[in-house]
């Protein structure tokens, strides 16, 4: 069975608006602008609406990317400009979390001797069969 997402309320959208915007991430600030009383628990607006503030997340991340990918090649041009490496740690840490990650190759030579391929060891039982 699919489960339905339930609605957001309008308050909580403009806290969801609020904490990528003008807020800039900050939980409480974000919502005294959605018009939260200040004694409403930060546990109380985000738990209804994680799985959204989430996916929200994951969004702001893939539009960032562009200007990840353009932050790496700019030090290309410029290596020795200050943050460089910060700015090309920032930029890669967005891009793995945006799904853009890092191809790795693995390559296998074979000098002409035979070569066994095992299984995967079984973690349920130690080498004595117990």
């Amino acid at each position: 069975m699919t489960e339905k997402k339930k609605p957001i309320t309008e308050r909580q959208e403009l806290f969801l608006e609020a904490l990528l915007g003008e807020a800039n991430g900050n939980l409480r600030a974000a919502m005294t602008i959605a018009g939260y009383s200040p004694r409403t628990t930060i546990n109380e607006a985000i738990a209804p609406i994680k799985d959204e503030v989430i996916e929200r997340a994951s969004t702001a991340l893939a539009i960032n990317s562009p200007k990840a990918v353009l932050s790496m090649i700019g030090v290309l041009s410029d290596p020795t400009s200050l943050g460089a490496k910060n700015a090309i740690a920032a930029a890669a840490q967005v891009l793995d979390r945006a799904g853009l990650v890092k191809k790795e190759q693995v390559e296998v030579k074979n000098t002409g001797q035979a070569m066994f391929i095992l299984p995967p060891k079984d973690s349920g039982e130690n080498d004595l069969g117990e």
